[in-house]
């Protein structure tokens, strides 16, 4: 079975081998002519051979018929054409035929040797036909009309059906492999906008994280305190009434640090950078660098307030020792926030979940990392007058974890033999 290209449709709507029913309707009209045309052919055929003429007739009817076949067995009919060539019948036949196989998928040299074989076959029986005609006297010209005639006739007949079945057959191959890379890029395409979509929804919920981080850091410690604190207030406000007016001071003086902070953390989300797009992403560097810092000096934390990290704890109700190992320096400012962030977090989970337990801070500076470590021991068997219920998301030492690890260091958390907890993480320096 081949094809010609002609009539590729993924879906076949016609009958048979046509793939509509325009197709079909159009080679039925063309086996009609050309059995016309070889019955009306097969009348001399008949009177030539000696044979009846509705034997000629009938013969010429089957043979012009064959084009029906043409999209399906195109050699066929270039073969059936060949054959009843002597016979001067179906030129109709071997031009349509001829064509459709030079349209066709068919190897080159098999169109070639067909095509070669219908123009010698023509070029022979235009010479003898032409040639007969001259002997008789019908046609008075010189002897170099009979190759001529002949040639031409048979070049006729075959090269333009060939060559435009070749360019047609060509062309559509053509349009075929367009349209398949066509096809092909549109599902590139499609596949790389359902990636660009993965990724994108990635880096939101990555955003949403590092947001959720920053707000956990910047207000969790010293919302946390401010309970501690208030817990002292409601217990000495009788006993001690200085005691109790500095400590409501200091809850004031931490809500404000914390409204102020998060009112600044607010404005970068409010920002115009995403206006035109609800969806865009969110500006998180900005983010960081608004929620990094804890003072009111609009510079993000670094390991140097430390000691007053230290003392707010302290000043909660908290015995804490901070002790710094190695050659204080400085490093590059996420290094020294991310820091200040692990200490940070991990006072405000004593305060949590070990209030009133002796806590140690060690700080190391080595040669190509800095350490910290911070540990609690067991917290008291009695609650002491500073110890609160505060509420716990366990997001902690997540967020301690993903800093670190960002930054290429190593984080380790859990509980000691004593029964307290310890917090450690090394950062490279570079």
């Amino acid at each position: 079975m081949t094809t010609t290209g002609e009539e590729r449709t993924t879906a076949r709507g016609g009958p048979l081998w046509w793939s509509r029913r325009r197709s079909a309707v159009f080679d039925w009209s063309l086996a009609a002519v050309s059995a016309a045309e070889c019955a009306m052919e097969g009348v001399p055929f008949a009177r030539d051979a000696g044979i009846p003429v509705p034997a000629g007739v009938v013969f010429g009817l089957f043979a012009g018929s064959v084009l029906l076949v043409r999209r399906q067995w195109p050699i066929a009919v270039v073969l059936v054409s060949i054959a009843i060539t002597p016979a001067q019948m179906g030129f109709l036949m071997g031009i349509v035929g001829l064509y459709t196989l030079a349209a066709s998928e068919l190897p080159r040299r098999i169109i070639g040797a067909l095509a070669g074989m219908q123009l010698v076959g023509t070029l022979i029986v235009t010479f003898v036909r032409v040639r007969q005609d001259m002997v008789r006297g019908d046609l008075d010209l010189g002897d170099w009309f009979v190759p001529f005639a002949s040639i031409a006739t048979s070049l006729g007949l075959t090269a333009p059906p060939l060559l435009l079945g070749l360019y047609v057959g060509a062309r559509r191959r053509l349009m075929e492999s367009l349209r398949e890379r066509a096809d092909s890029l549109e599902r590139e395409l499609q596949l790389l906008a359902e990636r660009a979509e993965e990724r994108a929804e990635w880096a939101r919920n990555e955003e949403r994280t590092r947001i959720a981080r920053e707000m956990h850091d910047v207000v969790a410690h010293r919302v946390s305190l401010m309970v501690v604190h208030a817990a002292a207030l409601q217990a000495v406000a009788r006993k001690d009434p200085e005691k109790a007016v500095k400590n409501a001071a200091l809850v004031g003086d931490m809500g404000r640090q914390a409204l102020t902070e998060l009112r600044e953390m607010l404005g970068v989300l409010r920002s115009g950078d995403g206006v035109g797009d609800r969806r865009a992403s969110v500006p998180v560097a900005a983010v960081a660098a608004v929620a990094a810092r804890v003072g009111e000096d609009g510079e993000g934390p670094c390991l140097s307030e430390l000691e007053e990290l230290v003392g707010q704890s302290a000043a909660a109700g908290m015995v804490v020792e901070l002790s710094v190992e190695g050659e204080v320096r400085g490093y590059a400012p996420e290094i020294e926030q991310t820091a200040y962030r692990v200490v940070q977090e991990a006072l405000t989970n004593v305060h949590k979940h070990a209030a009133g337990a002796k806590t140690h801070v060690r700080l190391a500076h080595r040669v190509a990392e800095i350490a910290m470590q911070v540990e609690n021991e067991p917290p008291p068997e009695v609650g002491s007058a500073s110890s609160a219920r505060l509420p716990s998301g366990g997001n902690g030492l997540v967020g301690m974890k993903e800093r670190v690890v960002g930054l290429g260091g190593v984080f380790v958390s859990g509980p000691t033999e004593a029964g307290g907890f310890r917090v450690s993480a090394v950062i490279p320096a570079a």
